[in-house]
């Protein structure tokens, strides 16, 4: 947070000003919303809610060194900056603060699937080139893309931020927030579909990320997507086309997929051609590690750094392509966070890959805001499922049944499908069917699919012990 005073931030929120001390008029520390995070010299930030509202704590923020409250109703005693909606100033703080650093790149980044995990990538590059803020996991809404905004100050280089949308105009918003100079877009896939409509209507939201971007800006676009491909036309900004397409600007050639699962590839640029080899598990890392790498190219890292940093890459989000081994040598595929068709077919070919020699078992979750796509959604994840040979297929709960019904379709299968009603049924099934060099993948959207995750990893964790 830079330094910025009461008055400056009335003016930058239109807000106005309570029960202030002129002698204590500076915020030096950050901006958080939760009261128990908050530091001397900090702006508590006070959202009202149904059940919890951020005013019945204010005048512990202060207590504990809070300079004063962005809030919407007067609290007895506490010093405030009131205003009509928290959210929307807390926005507005974020970006005139964000205009106060001129030496700040700030890259977006956004697509059905893979935010996340590339948002991370990301991040560990340009952090080789320069201190950098990024977000903890998929904080991408208007509460995160503030909250983590307000961290840069004139030190921070690199501002890397995941765009998430629900709607159209979202992602303009969030770019109003924090003007990108760089954009990444993944791909468009169905991931929200419910609430869109249409993958069209997905493509034209994640496009105003690119129509955002300034004359001088960078344009980092997934050629290997049509959709995204199409972008090019909705922006001013210079174009790089990042995938295996032969026309693509940063490029993978010659990708193979080592017993782990991990992609080894030549990384193609302009300047030359280097050997990467991913400690990664997934082909779709390939895609997420050339977008990263044209971010930190066009930031001036050299290609022979560039290859080397790609190696040494990590997935740093919880639950999301986490490999680990247990002792009675069974691997684990904890990819529990969430999921959506796109996601799922990714996490299917991983666990391919790595069990292509071994059994394999998957343990899959429903699949969230799908709407009319909802049974076709889930029953074309089963059929991959099965087309890739997967052995044992668990599907926890009623609603994830398509998934089921989609892997019994496919004929000639070899491999078993069975519903079971919830997670601990799931964990009791795989107790019973693990043999040692098993490989399991776990997936679904947030229903507590992790469970099973964790109960393999305890069971795991017991059986070292003994």
């Amino acid at each position: 947070m830079i330094v910025i005073t009461l008055p400056e931030i009335a003016e930058a929120v239109a807000g106005r000003l309570v029960a202030v001390d002129p002698t204590a008029q500076i915020v030096t520390g950050p901006v958080e919303f939760d009261s128990r995070k908050v530091t001397p010299g900090a702006l508590f930030v006070a959202f009202p809610g149904e059940k919890v509202d951020g005013h019945d704590y204010a005048a512990e923020a202060v207590a504990a060194g809070a300079t004063a409250v962005l809030g919407t109703r007067e609290v007895a005693g506490v010093p405030m900056v009131l205003v009509d909606d928290a959210l929307t100033a807390m926005g507005e703080l974020a970006r005139a603060v964000l205009d106060r650093l001129p030496d700040l790149t700030v890259v977006g980044l956004t697509g059905s699937s893979g935010k996340t995990s590339t948002k991370d990538l990301i991040a560990q590059l340009t952090a080789r080139l320069g201190p950098t803020v990024a977000p903890p996991g998929s904080f991408n809404n208007e509460l995160g893309h503030p909250y983590t905004a307000l961290q840069a100050d004139p030190g921070t280089r690199f501002l890397v931020l995941e765009k998430g949308s629900r709607g159209i105009g979202h992602v303009r918003y969030l770019c109003e927030v924090a003007p990108p100079r760089i954009a990444v877009v993944l791909n468009v896939g169905n991931s929200h579909i419910g609430e869109f409509g249409s993958v069209e209507a997905i493509a034209q939201a994640k496009g105003e990320l690119v129509e955002a971007l300034p004359a001088y800006g960078l344009a980092v676009l997934n050629a290997d997507d049509p959709r995204v491909r199409a972008m090019s036309a909705r922006t001013q900004a210079r174009v790089v086309l990042v995938g295996e397409a032969p026309d693509a600007e940063v490029r993978a050639e010659d990708v193979t997929v080592d017993e782990r699962g991990r992609p080894s590839y030549t990384l193609v640029t302009p300047e030359g051609r280097a050997p990467v080899r991913l400690g990664l598990t997934g082909r779709h890392q390939v895609g997420n590690t050339l977008a990263a790498a044209a971010v930190a190219r066009e930031l001036g890292m050299p290609l022979a750094e560039l290859a080397t940093a790609l190696g040494e890459l990590e997935l740093v989000s919880t639950r999301r392509m986490d490999v680990f081994d247990r002792p009675d040598g069974v691997t684990v595929i904890d990819d529990s966070y969430n999921a959506n068709p796109a996601s799922m077919s990714a996490a299917l070919r991983a666990l391919a890959s790595l069990g292509h020699d071994r059994r394999k078992l998957a343990v899959l979750g429903y699949m969230a805001e799908l709407g009319a796509y909802e049974r076709e959604g889930h029953a074309g994840v089963g059929r991959l499922a099965a087309e890739l040979g997967v052995d044992r297929l668990f599907v926890v709960g009623e609603p994830a049944a398509p998934i089921h019904e989609g892997a019994s379709e496919v004929e000639d299968w070899g491999g078993l499908s069975v519903l079971v009603p919830d997670q601990a049924a799931a964990v009791d099934a795989l107790r019973g069917e693990l043999r040692p060099g098993d490989v399991v993948l776990v997936k679904g959207s947030r229903y507590r699919t992790w469970e099973v995750a964790d109960a393999l990893r305890a069971d795991a964790d017991q059986e070292g012990a003994a």
